[in-house]
């Protein structure tokens, strides 16, 4: 009997280790632009973690230093599984919470896409462009960018074209000075519209700077050492996308056509490393990217 109590103590002790590593995972997702950003929560995060650990103490007390009963052992040991089903159950709430948040505004983005033959199905396939880059990225360029503020910051990288006139949104041909000038004030007007969201601040930056160049000839002359490591990704994508769905003024190009003037443009207008790695990307997985709508 008192081998069966340390058993079910030592197992409810493991499970709670294991515990202790999926929250600390579960939280680690908590910091996005749909989850994250509010002090109080991640106050409480820090809150659960701690009484996390300290159960795990009682667990260990409780089997060295005190003589268990088996009703004892298997409450600590059922605790340790209800704690591990409500983090299940969490996390579990919060993907599918982010999967209907990032459906919803694919949807409204489409929606706004449809204005003009410049934008429709351009955002989604940003989108989709930005979830195979960041899978191809290595390890140590991840970092700290998590893949559902990337999709979010691609997905709404023009969102600021709502401010731009059909006159020149939808213009058959290049611009003239004043035209230019306007279309570049997009990314700020964006970055406005998104303000209210106060979780939205932490992508701001790669929104408003996604048309900066590294050799420092973009929108606001940024040098390539001050452009965010996502706002190099959005430029990229967004050109492929630009080339290979086309404009009103420019018939859509190959996908080797697009890859060839990327890499033309490396060093100049891309970040020569993240060209690299976007150019070995197999075929096949950038074309399915393309929306499956018509245009």
């Amino acid at each position: 009997m008192e081998t069966l109590i340390l058993v079910l103590i030592w197992v409810g002790a493991a499970n709670m280790v294991s515990n202790i590593i999926f929250y600390i995972l579960f939280s680690l997702k908590m910091r996005d632009v749909i989850s994250g950003g509010v002090k109080k929560d991640n106050v409480m995060i820090v809150i659960g973690l701690i009484l996390i650990i300290f159960f795990l103490a009682g667990y260990i007390y409780v089997s060295v230093a005190a003589n268990p009963s088996l009703v004892t052992a298997l409450i600590l040991f059922f605790g340790s599984i209800f704690v591990s089903l409500v983090i299940i159950l969490l996390n579990r709430l919060i993907n599918t919470t982010k999967e209907r948040s990032l459906e919803i505004a694919q949807i409204l983005i489409s929606v706004i896409d449809a204005r003009g033959p410049n934008l429709q199905g351009h955002s989604l396939h940003v989108k989709n462009l930005m979830t195979v880059f960041y899978h191809h990225l290595p390890r140590y360029l991840k970092g700290d960018y998590n893949l559902i503020s990337l999709e979010y910051a691609a997905l709404l990288h023009d969102i600021g074209k709502l401010g731009m006139p059909d006159e020149i949104l939808n213009k058959e041909g290049n611009l003239n000075e004043e035209e230019e000038a306007i279309m570049r004030t997009h990314p700020q007007i964006g970055v406005r519209l998104l303000r209210p969201i106060k979780s939205f601040d932490y992508v701001a930056d790669w929104i408003l700077y996604h048309h900066e160049r590294v050799d420092g000839k973009g929108y606001y002359f940024k040098n390539a050492s001050s452009i965010p490591f996502p706002s190099k990704m959005l430029s990229i994508i967004d050109t492929y996308s630009a080339i290979t769905l086309g404009r009103v003024y420019s018939a859509p190009k190959t996908h080797e056509e697009a890859i060839e003037i990327i890499k033309q443009e490396a060093g100049k207008k891309f970040d020569e490393e993240l060209v690299e790695i976007f150019v070995s990307i197999p075929k096949e997985e950038i074309v399915a990217c393309t929306p499956k709508f018509e245009k």
